[in-house]
């Protein structure tokens, strides 16, 4: 971890590797998993990241963080205001994909939500103010 918080991303890589390679538990597994995932949506590898994500979640379903992060990574790549993905889905007319984004990341946003109720307040009000939460 003293890796990842100095930058070290290459090496923090290699050392959770290792550490999946030798861990056995799932709990403990889920967030070698999950700091995979923060590595690689800090080098823009959102697909990878995503993945990591998924597979954290798959061995603890009780990630909170998982799931924010997931938010924003939905929300980076097809928003137009944070990509220039979601600015081109706009342009085509392809609003679908946008939109199914959109209501992916609030069902993210749901589930980080209900495990951890007191620590996602914007979120919760954002999911209120576009009555994703009635």
């Amino acid at each position: 971890m003293s890796a990842q918080s100095e930058g070290n991303y290459a090496e923090a890589l290699q050392n959770y590797y290792e550490a999946m390679r030798l861990e056995i538990d799932p709990y403990d597994r889920s967030y070698i998993l999950y700091n995979i995932g923060l590595i690689h949506t800090s080098n823009g590898e959102h697909t990878k990241a995503l993945e990591y994500y998924f597979r954290a979640l798959e061995r603890n379903p009780f990630l909170p963080q998982a799931f924010n992060n997931m938010v924003v990574i939905c929300h980076y790549l097809y928003q137009p205001t944070y990509s220039n993905r979601g600015e081109q889905a706009i342009r085509q007319g392809d609003s679908e994909i946008a939109e199914a984004w959109s209501d992916q990341a609030a069902e993210y946003w749901k589930q980080a939500i209900a495990l951890s109720p007191g620590n996602y307040i914007e979120a919760h009000n954002w999911l209120k103010i576009t009555r994703w939460f009635e």
